[in-house]
């Protein structure tokens, strides 16, 4: 059993269907990566995975239970997180207390205990601020933890919130264009904590514009187009199906160049 099954997944804006009928799996240590020209439908379809949308048709089964329609905290109870488009990062607070925060959303906690500062409310603090500074670690900014987000580079940010998602202990990790606006070393950088997070068995849903990004690191594509799956499958055969080169380079472009 897949960890994520999508089952038929639509929803319609105004009349205009925005994504029609889309099924895909995602399994524990895999990248699943979904892709399509500008306007396909891939931010939707996230914000439906993830809660932020109602589908109006089709489910989300995560962990054989549907959970389709629920409220984003309650899908992080059950071990789904994301990052953004665009970055959700508290700006005018430090690196730690941006992980930190992200693992507080998680946290069940006394409120009289923190009023109070009783002994388990100082113990849980240490331990949240341990697993945020490994975390940090990990995405290779644990040297600028007491630093003010909003003096962080691009880059730094975008491994930043990163972080923050993997606080709350995720076992589905969605990532919307973790490596949009960043350079060539900032991207390498994202490619390589992609692959140690999956590699320790937390399955991944990626969308991605850069293509060299998405074909290195995926398990498994997905390609929409107009709100449609047009294809999918392992990196060598996506990038090669006729149906996605057209998406992508027009009607009269050669199949015999591939993407990537």
């Amino acid at each position: 059993m897949s960890l994520l099954s999508v089952e038929n997944l639509g929803i319609d804006f105004g009349g205009v269907r925005a994504v029609d009928a889309v099924s895909f799996d995602a399994d524990p240590g895999k990248v699943v990566s979904v892709i399509g020209p500008n306007g396909a439908g891939k931010t939707t379809l996230f914000n439906m995975v993830s809660g932020v949308y109602r589908p109006g048709r089709g489910k989300v089964i995560l962990d054989g239970k549907d959970v389709t329609g629920l409220a984003p905290h309650r899908l992080a109870e059950r071990g789904l997180s994301r990052t953004f488009q665009n970055l959700q990062v508290y700006l005018h607070m430090t690196a730690l207390e941006n992980v930190m925060a992200g693992r507080h959303l998680g946290e069940r906690c006394s409120v009289l205990a923190d009023l109070l500062n009783l002994p388990s409310s100082r113990r849980r603090t240490r331990q949240t601020e341990e697993i945020a500074h490994r975390l940090l670690a990990m995405v290779g900014l644990e040297k600028v933890a007491p630093i003010m987000a909003s003096s962080l580079s691009y880059g730094a940010l975008k491994r930043l919130e990163i972080a923050r998602a993997l606080a709350a202990n995720p076992r589905l990790l969605l990532l919307d264009e973790p490596a949009a606006g960043c350079n060539a070393v900032e991207t390498e950088e994202i490619d390589k904590l992609i692959a140690e997070i999956s590699s320790g068995g937390v399955a991944i849903l990626l969308v991605e514009h850069d293509m060299k990004l998405v074909m290195k690191i995926s398990s498994h594509i997905v390609v929409l187009d107009h709100g449609v799956k047009i294809a999918e499958g392992p990196p060598a055969t996506v990038s090669k199906d006729a149906k996605v080169i057209e998406a992508y380079l027009g009607p009269h472009a050669d199949d015999a160049h591939a993407l990537g």
